[in-house]
């Protein structure tokens, strides 16, 4: 089916892949409620996008164009935003490899250090009140991870999760012991790195390119190993091939894998307030597998 050129104001996702592109689009095909592909008139296809509000568009917008200026790995194209719509290039997927693993890894490093004005800085033009997922997600700034990383990543959350009673009082005070132990727990001191911030495997696609393209980032500046983290948190392909390429470009400080619970409390808290209190044992989970020191 040939689709017309758009009227202003039109919300198709057709229409609004043709005002983004300046293409007259050819056929659409949806993906999901909130995703379709649209093919345009010069054979490319793009990917049409409905955010649950313009902010967390504006946001996605922001963090991807944030990470494509690092160069590596590689994001889709964002060819614009209209209101709560996005229009980014489509990545044609294929199948995991180590050789593909490998080089993810090599470039994560590479996103990590091109580095962050400060923990917690959004992307330039991205707000403040940000989105992890469907989750809200503030960028106030800080100095130093472990404060920082208690104060505006765990503990909203954490309380959060008591007032709509998906935990309870006695199990917050777990992870309040571990937020209390954390300048201890986190390990050396490191820069802000600038994190793709929601690097779960879905948003991992493996191109049919050979090359690992990310999606979907809840952008900001961060501790490196946050990524590395929800890397391993619902299981990514060749992990193993990733942290070897990542450790090849830059070392993680030593006891790292200890500190991986830590850095997992965030989203799994995100979790147990997004979806119930099944998360809320992970959570325990991993408070109490904090190391004693």
């Amino acid at each position: 089916m040939t689709l017309s050129s758009p009227a202003s104001g039109d919300g198709s996702p057709a229409a609004v892949a043709a005002r983004l592109t300046g293409r007259a689009v050819t056929r659409v095909r949806p993906l999901s409620g909130a995703l379709a592909e649209a093919a345009l008139d010069d054979g490319r296809t793009v990917v049409v996008k409905r955010a649950a509000e313009a902010e967390a568009a504006r946001a996605e917008a922001a963090g991807l164009r944030w990470l494509a200026e690092a160069g590596v790995p590689p994001v889709p194209r964002v060819h614009g935003r209209e209101g709560v719509w996005l229009v980014l290039d489509r990545v044609a997927e294929g199948r995991p490899d180590r050789e593909a693993a490998l080089r993810f890894g090599r470039e994560l490093a590479g996103l990590h250090a091109a580095g962050a004005p400060a923990f917690g800085a959004p992307p330039p033009g991205g707000p403040a009140e940000a989105f992890i997922g469907l989750a809200p997600m503030r960028n106030v700034t800080g100095d130093d991870w472990p404060a920082w990383y208690a104060e505006h990543r765990v503990l909203p959350y954490l309380r959060r999760a008591v007032d709509e009673g998906t935990m309870d009082a006695g199990e917050a005070a777990v992870v309040e012991r571990v937020c209390a132990r954390l300048p201890e727990l986190a390990g050396p001191a490191e820069p802000p790195a600038r994190l793709h911030g929601d690097l779960w495997s879905g948003n991992v696609l493996w191109g049919a390119d050979g090359r690992v393209h990310v999606i979907d980032p809840a952008a900001h500046g961060g501790h490196r190993e946050t990524d590395l983290a929800m890397l391993a948190l619902f299981g990514c392909p060749l992990l193993d091939a990733v942290v070897e390429g990542y450790q090849e470009v830059a070392p993680l400080a030593g006891g790292w894998r200890e500190r991986v619970g830590v850095h997992q409390l965030f989203p799994l808290l995100v979790h147990a307030v997004l979806f119930g209190r099944g998360y809320a044992g992970l959570v325990l989970g991993v408070a109490r597998s904090a190391p004693a020191l």
